[in-house]
């Protein structure tokens, strides 16, 4: 009982000292000691800012699997593009990426190849066409679908142009020296047929329907059907989130003429009864 006593008599001298030793410790380590959840310095300098509808630099030359040197351009003219950033021999998150987007081109009736095209970019300098043409093998037997080797593309290419490339999508990555690791986020872009930036899908999870409704709207509905017109009115993208959502008013407004419709439907067969009698 006396321990006690003696502990709750000492606790506010005690908190007093820790106070003070606060008060006198470097203004650094001071702010480190309040907020020891602060995030690492090199984090604050990657992340993915949207610049939507901002225009790809496709004069920029990169390399193919094979090590031949291409045009970005290539890539583009007549289909929407994935375009995804990673680095071959990531530990962690690039892979979780790929495998993200593969399991939503998995759920389309889309091929890439066909109705559109993917862009793998690796954003270390030192990575190899080798590395490049080993993942594509790797992916592509995952990914099972004829022509798609014409579609999906590994690339690799110098820093100043993969610099370039990444700044104009916003998509910014630190080399860490210690780690011999890059810090990067995560996510894939969809891209016109004429290089713009149309949709931004964060994570390593990209909803089939989300990614099908981006691709339809980037290649200006020459792709998909009736059905995706309807759900793109009905579905409305929002960049904060990077998803779409259901637009409440366009429902009604599609409810709305749904109904006059069956009703003139009705009244038509109606009409036309009482006059056969």
């Amino acid at each position: 009982m006396n321990v006690m006593l003696n502990t709750l008599r000492l606790t506010p001298y005690a908190l007093r000292f820790t106070l003070l030793m606060l008060f006198m410790a470097p203004l650094p380590l001071r702010a480190q000691i309040l907020d020891s959840n602060a995030q690492p310095a090199i984090l604050r300098e990657v992340g993915i800012d949207q610049k939507l509808n901002a225009q790809l630099p496709l004069e920029l030359l990169l390399r193919d699997e094979s090590g031949q040197t291409v045009p970005l351009q290539q890539y583009f003219g007549a289909k929407p593009v994935i375009l995804a950033f990673v680095y071959y021999e990531c530990p962690m998150l690039c892979t979780q990426v790929l495998n993200g987007l593969l399991e939503s081109l998995k759920t389309l009736s889309f091929d890439a190849g066909k109705q559109f095209n993917i862009i793998t970019v690796s954003f270390d300098p030192g990575e190899t066409s080798a590395l490049a043409a080993a993942k594509k093998e790797i992916y592509l037997k995952q990914y099972g679908r004829t022509g798609a080797e014409q579609g999906w593309h590994f690339l690799t290419g110098d820093s100043s142009s993969i610099r370039q490339l990444a700044q104009a999508a916003g998509f910014r990555y630190k080399y860490d020296p210690v780690t011999d690791q890059f810090a990067h986020a995560s996510g894939i872009m969809v891209i016109t047929p004429e290089g713009k930036i149309a949709r931004y899908f964060f994570g390593i999870e990209y909803p089939g329907r989300d990614l099908r409704l981006a691709l339809v709207e980037a290649s200006q509905n020459k792709i998909g059907s009736v059905v995706d017109q309807v759900l793109l009115y009905c579905f409305h993208y929002d960049p904060s989130i990077g998803k779409y959502g259901l637009v409440i008013m366009n429902v009604l407004r599609l409810a709305g003429i749904a109904t006059v419709m069956a009703l003139a439907t009705f009244m038509i067969v109606m009409f036309r009864r009482d006059r056969k009698k």
